[in-house]
């Protein structure tokens, strides 16, 4: 996408924008939902009844874990190579997405071998009965050796996605989910193969997802793989890895709660008249149900994350609120609705995945009124965390996931069956839901509440590019306290030059539609913590284009001075760039610090570490290089003489360049 056409964000209607990006992204996830729905409706319905659902909800969390590996890499390979775009590093892209192929089919090829090896007690680990053992072996051995088909599918679909052709990815999950459910019918009960046939047509469909998407290899649009792409390099991989590794936490947060639920259903539900498969068939539908609701919701505010995203960057906080807003309306309504279907009428859903015995439709109607009574709750802390994604801040958006889920839900799972005995396996849903919540409403509205007082703070630059004359384009990085930016303009001055520093963010700020303010966050006041992926958010990634294309802008027009922004590494190809880094002794730059802000010495070493390790983040996330490594520079230069000699220094150095 252009940074120009980006603009109808900040302009167009919000429910007309919600439609048209959340549609494609509700389909999309509910196409994920149908696999295990499709298998758990005929399973139900044939003769493996309560006990093939058992089997299957047994080994999902199982497949989870393959999933979480897989997505780890798909989403981090994503988010890398839309880095790698924006600082026109090619190579590293696709290095990045060959070193994930190959990583992704050896995590594979061990998950099958430990899974053969231990696939009795891996299946008792996560609520296997004697009755249902051995038809869970039966469905996991088949789901199990096509590992590798399905986990490259899911990594080849992340990076078409990141590729620009998301209904290319679309059309690979959806032609396997359609042919799982197509085919189910037909082996289970046409050719009467029971649990193997739900496995062989979910197999199916996944190698057949994979087929197209592998298809997609040979006529992409950004990449193109070579045979050195597959060498494995530590370096970027590991860069991959950090990008990718919140939703590895999230999908691994998954599977401790199934493995947590199941144990304690197992270990109560034998103590109960349920038996331990009637509650684990039980909610296990009931959670394959929820997921429809849940993608719904989620759906809506991962296609609004664009829309956030630009807008809270352009300081549009009417807009920003109008879509957060606008978002949970929809996502409560649908939530209300579910819940009165689930409260009121659960059998008729309980009924589509089989008729069981009293007992079991007694248990099943029971998980389905208590534990996703408050689902209301559940959507609106997902959808939260989403927001606090596409606004830049994925500390806070991780941190309300995992206290639902982690830090709650599953210690309740623990302690209250002890007490109320296994319905305490219900209601430890509920009441994680409801602290769950009282954290995330006051956390959204002092987010909301500090969005004023921030727009009352903006301070916006009027800047231009100036004219001036043929000549060298001279880039300055410089240490916090040395002085860098005081030289920059004395450079300026006796070259007759412009100077650009706090002018080229009014620049880039102008250019994307984002505010100053914003723009020059992403390396003054960078978040320390997961820094990679705030950096691979949308409005951080609009401001890091448009001041690509400003600087870009700036050299072209002629001789200048510019301080900071990596603009070294940016304008890398023009052939009149000279790179200077200006460093300093410790006890200079705090006597500088000092003098400047009027700190003391504790609070201005303490500054220059936070800034200088910000400016590190930023230079290493934007050119791949090391900040200050004198190798990326043609002059570096101690200022410990002074921002005058310095100066000099510097002017004398390019002038005996142009005298050569």
């Amino acid at each position: 996408m252009k940074e120009e056409s980006n603009k109808f964000l900040g302009e167009d209607k919000i429910s007309k924008l919600l439609f048209k990006f959340s549609v494609p992204c509700i389909l999309s996830l509910l196409i994920s939902s149908l696999y295990n729905i499709v298998d758990q409706i005929f399973i139900g319905n044939s003769s493996l009844g309560y006990l093939g659902n058992a089997a299957t909800t047994i080994v999902f969390p199982i497949t989870v874990i393959s999933m979480a590996f897989a997505w780890c890499l798909g989403d981090g390979t994503a988010a890398y190579f839309s880095l790698c775009q924006g600082r026109g590093d090619t190579k590293n892209a696709n290095k990045a997405i060959g070193n994930s192929i190959l990583v992704t089919f050896i995590i594979s090829i061990l998950l099958i071998i430990i899974g053969l090896t231990f696939m009795d007690k891996i299946l008792y680990l996560f609520g296997a009965s004697e009755a249902s053992i051995g038809i869970a072996k039966d469905y996991f051995t088949i789901i199990l050796c096509f590992f590798p088909f399905c986990m490259l599918s899911n990594v080849f679909t992340g990076m078409i996605r990141a590729d620009g052709s998301p209904l290319y990815s679309m059309v690979a999950n959806l032609a396997g989910a359609i042919t799982n459910i197509i085919l189910d019918p037909i082996f289970i009960f046409g050719f009467d193969m029971g649990i193997a046939g739900a496995a062989w047509a979910t197999i199916i469909g996944q190698v057949i997802s994979f087929l197209i998407a592998y298809s997609y290899i040979f006529k992409s649009k950004a990449f193109k793989l070579k045979l050195d792409c597959f060498k494995f390099n530590a370096k970027v991989f590991s860069e991959v890895v950090k990008l990718g590794v919140s939703t590895f936490i999230t999908q691994m947060a998954i599977v401790a709660v199934s493995l947590v639920c199941n144990l304690m259903l197992v270990k109560y539900g034998e103590a109960s008249k349920y038996g331990p498969d009637i509650p684990i068939a039980a909610l296990g539908i009931t959670m394959k149900v929820f997921s429809i609701v849940i993608n719904i919701v989620v759906g809506i505010i991962v296609g609004g994350q664009p829309i956030l995203g630009y807008n809270y960057g352009a300081k549009k906080y009417d807009r920003v609120r109008e879509t957060f807003k606008t978002i949970a309306k929809i996502a409560i309504t649908i939530c209300i609705i579910a819940t009165l279907i689930f409260e009121l009428c659960p059998q008729v859903i309980i009924g589509i995945f089989g008729s069981e015995s009293d007992l079991y439709n007694e248990f099943a109607e029971a998980t389905f009124r208590i534990f996703l009574s408050l689902i209301t709750f559940t959507c609106f802390i997902k959808m939260s965390s989403i927001f606090f994604q596409a606004v830049g801040n994925p500390v806070k958006a991780a941190t309300i996931s995992l206290i639902r889920d982690l830090v709650c839900f599953v210690p309740l799972v623990l302690i209250l069956p002890r007490f109320i005995g296994i319905k305490g396996v219900l209601f430890a849903a509920p009441i994680a839901d409801i602290i769950g919540i009282s954290v995330t409403v006051p956390t959204i509205l002092k987010f909301f509440k500090n969005l004023d007082k921030q727009q009352l703070n903006e301070n916006k630059t009027d800047a231009v590019i100036l004219d001036s004359k043929p000549g060298v384009i001279i880039t300055i990085g410089r240490e916090h306290g040395s002085q860098g930016k005081y030289i920059g303009e004395l450079v300026a001055k006796q070259l007759n030059i412009p100077y650009y520093c706090k002018e080229m963010t009014a620049l880039a700020a102008k250019e994307a539609g984002l505010a100053e303010e914003f723009v020059s966050s992403l390396n003054d006041n960078s978040p320390s913590i997961m820094y990679d992926l705030y950096l691979s958010t949308t409005p951080a990634r609009e401001a890091i284009k448009a001041q690509d294309k400003v600087l870009n802008k700036i050299a072209s027009n002629g001789s200048c001075v510019i301080v900071g922004r990596a603009s070294d590494y940016v304008l890398r190809k023009n052939k009149q760039v000279i790179r200077i880094f200006i460093y300093a002794p410790m006890e200079y730059r705090i006597k500088n610090v000092m003098k400047m802000y009027k700190d003391n010495k504790e609070q201005a070493k303490k500054n220059i570490l936070k800034s200088d390790k910000a400016r590190a983040n930023y230079y290493k996330t934007i050119s791949g290089n090391t900040w200050g490594d004198k190798e990326n520079y043609d002059l570096c230069i101690n200022s410990l003489g002074g921002a005058e000699n310095t100066a000099k220094i510097i002017c004398d150095y390019i002038k005996n360049m142009d005298s050569n």
